[in-house]
């Protein structure tokens, strides 16, 4: 399996010119690197006005390995090949490197490129990707990727530091300006070893005067690492300005990634890069932040497929039940006002936000009977959106990153009517819907007061409870928790809440009973909880092989827009849009019953009647476009006729294997996944006037779809719609 990395971008507040002279101080070899003994170089070219520069290096690098594995190889040194590409006039320098040794068993190419900072000519970036694929390696496969990913990552840590100390080498030197090329400048020649060493050979210094141009090396450590790890791409910005402010819209700077998202080792920082990117490509407009995407990740380790599966179903669940705007939206029943016993109550010692919920005094039974399961999981999750928000403003209150809060539960009171069924079984379905969609936002779990029967309802509820999120429960009985290791280690003590024997008054609702005159009735509960649960702008279908999913759309005005907003939640889809002059026949209901489509969310329509031919009876008005599962698409088309126009999402059949190449094994697993050939999308779509319309539905204005509390604002396309188009 090929692995990928992408570094974030990393900024040198130094120029381009001066950046190069500290970068050509590594070379021949580094003390700073002890892996990289020495290079060579092989072949160099310059221009005749000295603007260009390309050199080609041959380096030996002493890979960290088991001697066995080295003696089975039966070599001392690998070998890599660096091509470098020195613009002095564009000020750009380009790196490539690829492995020598054991080409055609390990595959590793790596680029680097060093340019201008785009709003900041005195400043330099440094971008870095690589990729490794071990085809075979006398069995050790595995042992020498993980070799390479942890050597990869050792060098990548180190390659700002190894810069930045030849830039302080410099400046004792009294060396803090290079002046930049001009056609009349010409390049000075340096000193190059003749051959390779196994031992490092004295380095060269280079003097820098004012009439000299700093010819190229290239970055030993960013190119020669013959070790790669997980791909992830760069994250993206439209202002550069604003990464060295430290605002949260950074996306580029390594500084921004520590400074808002935590320490992460390169790997990390890849994970997340490329997971972003991969959004990015799928989910135009709709990118959740990088916070909110570490949750993810870290959730899983950081194993991509994981992360990216369980991301982008809690996406899909967000937008079909507009999680995004519950903040706006949410208003909650005055009985939850009066009788839910909870509430947030300043920080803990570490800057999280601290919610207090005092369980033992809440009347579960009676909340479930006045309100329902879905009322009560709305409050929930709207609790949750609000610790979103909190832990974003702590981030910037404390001046570093704040992703997740404390909660202290009091258990004061709780006796076994807390154990009535219904009670335990919506309690158990609200820590559900949390834990999938809210991972790694529960930095510490306080149960104090904990009575003799809290552990059966331990064991009743522990299961459903992720095993990390175990890991943050403190549980204390008694007053326990008034000593020392108690709660005073996690929270100050002025702002301990008045009822657990501190002085701070707590806003926190005492609860008590709930009248039994405010409880409704099973039928009503059950028809509030059914209008809760579909209340949303978004239609599910099924898309089975043979049996696409249509929708049909009447247009009477010509130049009508209209636009969708779909999820691919399960399988590969082919959309498409036609156009009839004459209305379809009644919709038909799927004919393959056998697949059990029984749900209101999983429909399927056929609009287009068998006897019809394309080009005679409808024509299809856009190129149809293949959509991958998780993808988010969005697009609109303005219509030139009237009459009645058909958008269909037919299953994708896998292109069959050329007799000539194997089936890769991604296209294997695809066939085996969609073996029942079942296919499910989510969908919405709204047919606009030409003059309502506001430009490219990447942002969904109309359709309010875009993210309001996980996003910044979404994407606006510059170009207005002129002609039919679909985006993703």
């Amino acid at each position: 399996m090929v692995q990928k990395y992408q570094s974030p971008v990393r900024v040198y507040k130094h120029p381009f010119e001066l950046v190069m002279a500290a970068y050509e101080r590594r070379f021949p070899t580094c003390h700073l690197i002890p892996m990289f003994v020495a290079s060579d170089v092989v072949n160099e070219e310059n221009s005749e006005d000295g603007c260009t520069q390309k050199i080609e290096r041959r380096c030996a690098l002493d890979v960290d390995a088991p001697r066995l594995l080295k003696r089975i190889a039966g070599v001392d040194y690998v070998y890599f090949i660096q091509k470098n590409t020195l613009n002095r006039k564009e000020r750009t320098l380009h790196i490539e490197s690829h492995n020598e040794t054991f080409s055609n068993r390990v595959i590793i190419h790596e680029t680097c490129c060093y340019s201008v900072h785009p709003e900041n000519e005195d400043w330099t970036c440094f971008e870095q990707t690589a990729s490794l694929d071990i085809k075979s390696f006398f069995g050790f496969e595995s042992t020498v990727e993980k070799i390479a990913m942890k050597q990869y990552a050792s060098s990548i840590k180190k390659g700002k530091e190894i810069i930045e100390f030849y830039l302080k080498e410099l400046e004792d030197e009294g060396i803090t300006h290079v002046p930049r090329w001009t056609p009349s400048s010409l390049p000075l020649p340096l000193p190059r070893p003749t051959s390779l060493s196994t031992s490092p050979p004295i380095q060269p210094k280079l003097a820098v005067t004012p009439s000299v141009s700093i010819p190229l090396p290239t970055d030993a450590k960013d190119s020669t690492s013959p070790d790669t790890k997980q791909d992830c791409s760069v994250l993206q910005t439209d202002n550069l300005t604003e990464i060295l402010a430290g605002t949260p819209e950074d996306k580029l700077d390594a500084d921004y990634i520590k400074r808002y998202l935590g320490d992460l080792t390169p790997l990390q920082e890849s994970c997340l890069i490329r997971l972003r990117k991969w959004l990015q490509e799928t989910h135009k407009g709709k990118i959740p932040k990088d916070e909110h995407i570490l949750r993810f990740l870290r959730a899983r380790d950081f194993n991509m497929d994981k992360a990216r599966e369980i991301l982008c179903q809690s996406l899909t669940w967000r937008k079909q039940h507009q999680v995004d705007y519950l903040l706006e939206t949410w208003t909650s029943p005055q009985v939850l006002q009066d009788y839910y016993t909870g509430g947030w109550h300043h920080h803990d010692r570490d800057g999280r936000p601290l919610y207090i919920l005092r369980l033992g005094q809440m009347d579960t039974k009676g909340l479930v009977r006045a309100l329902g399961e879905e009322s009560l999981l709305r409050h929930v999750l709207s609790i949750n959106e609000e610790g979103l928000r909190r832990c974003e403003e702590n981030t910037k209150v404390f001046g570093r990153p704040i992703s997740c809060w404390t909660c202290l539960v009091d258990l004061e009171g709780l006796n076994m009517r807390h154990l009535w069924r219904p009670g335990v079984k919506a309690l158990l379905r609200i820590i559900e819907v949390v834990e999938a969609n809210y991972p790694e936002t529960l930095g510490r779990l306080l149960i104090l007061r904990a009575p003799r029967v809290f552990p059966v309802l331990w064991t009743l509820v522990s299961p459903f409870i992720d095993e990390n999120t175990r890991k943050k429960f403190l549980i204390y009985a008694g007053n326990d928790y008034q000593g020392p290791g108690g709660l005073v280690d996690y929270i100050d003590k002025e702002i301990i809440p008045d009822f657990l024997g501190g002085e701070c008054m707590c806003e926190v609702p005492e609860g008590g009973l709930v009248p039994k005159s405010m409880y409704r009735t099973a039928e009503e509960l059950e028809n509030e909880d059914v209008r809760l649960w579909t209340e949303t702008i978004y239609q599910s279908a099924s898309v089975f092989k043979g049996a696409p999913h249509e929708l049909l759309i009447e247009i009477i005005d010509a130049s009508s827009v209209i636009t969708w907003d779909f999820d691919i939640c399960k399988g590969d889809v082919v959309f498409n849009i036609y156009h009839s002059k004459r209305a379809p026949q009644l919709p038909r209901k799927d004919p393959l019953g056998a697949h059990g489509i029984t749900s209101p969310g999983g429909n399927n329509v056929q609009l287009i009647d068998k006897s019809w031919t394309l080009g005679q009876d409808y024509s299809m008005v856009e190129s149809p476009l293949t959509c991958k599962e998780g993808e988010s698409v969005q697009g609109s088309h303005i219509t030139r006729w009237p009459g009645f126009y058909i958008l269909q999402w037919k299953f994708h059949n896998m292109p069959a294997c050329s007799a000539t190449n194997l089936p890769r094994v991604d296209d294997v697993l695809a066939t085996l996944q969609v073996s029942s050939h079942k296919c499910k999308v989510m969908y919405y779509t709204e047919v606009l006037g030409s003059e309502d319309f506001r430009g490219s539905m990447t942002s969904l204005e109309s359709s309010h779809s875009g993210f309001s509390q996980l996003s910044a604002a979404t994407t606006s396309s510059s170009q207005s719609q002129s002609s039919s188009m679909i985006s993703r």
